[in-house]
């Protein structure tokens, strides 16, 4: 059985740069990403929690479908999409509650007419299928290699079952996409981008996001260079495969 918490508010506007509206209804991850991860520095920051061993132990916010029914009403006329999540993860693996969490407020944001964009480093469960058309489902695939998967996102399920459980979806007529961000630079992992790319030709939609806070980026003296030849790369790809595309910006120097 999980922890809980509860909280007073859930869908706030992001300042994420391809947001619109979204909400975190868990607090920490277990996934444990050590790119590092920017939501964990922040929480730790403001205080909402003490160490990682803390964040990798999450808390399920007990009333989100309560402060969802309070929400929806008033700001249903402000909202373009709701994404799940950007300071956790909706489909956390090996986290049922969680799961269902996400699944019963999909559907609440829907019954509204609202769209929803997630985005999970768990597996996407078939039933989203069974959803709006116009939810998009997206999975982060930041390399192929299980070994570098195990060292930076210790906690996460592996690519090839993200990649498998996201193709599942694109073939049953869902709008599917790939976030590839935080993309490693060569010090950190020796990889083609390439063969990546062809793992998820099947996708909609890829974004691309070079690392950040990472001083192991900065001492590759040729990040820049990297980035905007990877950036490149993505945009040739996504041009010739008939895929849309979004380069964070910072990306490119």
């Amino acid at each position: 059985m999980m922890d809980t918490i509860t909280r007073k508010t859930m869908l706030y506007k992001t300042a994420v740069e391809y947001g619109d509206y979204t909400m975190n209804h868990v607090l920490g991850c277990s996934h444990g990403c050590l790119y590092p991860c920017y939501a964990f520095l922040m929480a730790k920051r403001f205080g909402k929690t003490p160490t990682y061993e803390k964040w990798c132990s999450p808390k399920l916010v007990s009333n989100t479908l309560e402060i969802l029914d309070r929400e929806i009403p008033r700001l249903k006329s402000k909202i373009e999409s709701v994404q799940l999540c950007f300071t956790t993860d909706p489909f956390m693996y090996g986290y049922d509650e969680v799961g269902a969490m996400s699944i019963d407020a999909i559907k609440k944001l829907n019954a509204a007419d609202i769209r929803c964009t997630i985005l999970t480093k768990g597996l996407l469960p078939a039933e989203l299928a069974n959803l709006s058309p116009n939810n998009e489902y997206g999975i982060t695939l930041i390399s192929l290699n299980e070994d570098f998967r195990e060292r930076i996102e210790p906690g996460a399920a592996s690519y090839a079952e993200r990649i498998s459980a996201l193709k599942a979806l694109h073939d049953k007529g869902c709008r599917t996409w790939v976030s590839i961000e935080p993309y490693p630079t060569p010090n950190l992992i020796q990889q083609e981008l390439l063969p990546i790319l062809n793992a998820v030709s099947f996708t909609n939609r890829i974004i691309f996001g070079r690392t950040n806070y990472n001083k192991e980026i900065t001492a590759f003296a040729e990040h820049q260079t990297f980035y905007n030849k990877q950036a490149e790369a993505v945009v040739k790809f996504c041009d010739e495969h008939g895929i849309s595309y979004h380069i964070k910006k910072g990306t490119v120097t």
